[in-house]
């Protein structure tokens, strides 16, 4: 943990609890941690201007939604130079949940979530190699997300 932040026990506690449950009201963290509702409000504050909390989040199950396949692109990019111009393009595309620059084999390993095969190749075909600067990608299909979690705060 970076020594020039000033977070301590109370904090990651706090932290910790809201993990569990995004919705936990703070005079309920208070009460459990044994600080005012208005205590954690400020810490909450403080860990948010410190760019430590990064605001929140509703999480849904895609699949209950008729987003039935999740998979994954290794990006191949005709110049590593070229990541923040694809990267962008990718920002664009709606099904596009998540971009990591990376080490090995791809520049880019990008998560995606389509309704159905068509739905995919339609992504992939009209939009994801249409974007200048990938010179070519392989897709990974996902059977099952098993684990999704936070980092262990305590």
């Amino acid at each position: 943990m970076d020594k020039n932040l000033e977070i301590d026990k109370t904090d990651l506690k706090i932290l910790s609890l809201l993990l569990q449950d995004a919705k936990m009201p703070y005079t309920a963290i208070g009460e459990k941690i044994f600080v005012s509702g208005g205590t954690v409000h400020v810490r909450m504050a403080k860990m948010e201007q410190m760019g430590i909390v990064k605001g929140s989040q509703l999480i849904i199950d895609p699949i209950k939604l008729g987003w039935d396949i999740s998979a994954f692109i290794g990006i191949y990019l005709d110049k590593s130079s070229l990541y923040d111009e694809v990267a962008d393009q990718l920002e664009k595309i709606p099904e596009v949940v998540s971009i990591n620059y990376t080490t090995g084999m791809y520049s880019i390993f990008a998560k995606i979530v389509c309704r159905d095969t068509s739905h995919l190749r339609e992504v992939l075909h009209d939009k994801v190699q249409k974007v200048q600067g990938i010179q070519r990608t392989e897709t990974f299909i996902s059977l099952e997300e098993r684990t999704v979690r936070p980092i262990p705060l305590l």
